[in-house]
């Protein structure tokens, strides 16, 4: 998971800032990694981000999915 969670880290984009991280349990022993992440509206769309950087080699080696999990528009 430490391995993931870097992977997903080393992502970067101008308007993308990674936050806080946890484990979250599934069940059946099976955890997900949830990380909060802000970004500006206006230099980031979140569909670039999933399809294109969090779905590609050599990250989805990792990334089996991507779920948002809430969303503030400000």
């Amino acid at each position: 998971m430490k391995k993931l969670e870097e992977a997903v880290r080393s992502v970067e984009m101008e308007g993308l800032l990674w936050g806080a991280s946890k484990l979250v349990a599934v069940g059946y022993g099976i955890k997900k990694l949830q990380i909060m992440l802000t970004i500006v509206d206006d230099l980031v769309s979140v569909d670039t981000l999933i399809e294109e950087r969090l779905t590609v080699e050599p990250i989805n080696e990792y990334v089996q999915s991507c779920d948002i999990v809430a969303f503030n528009k400000i």
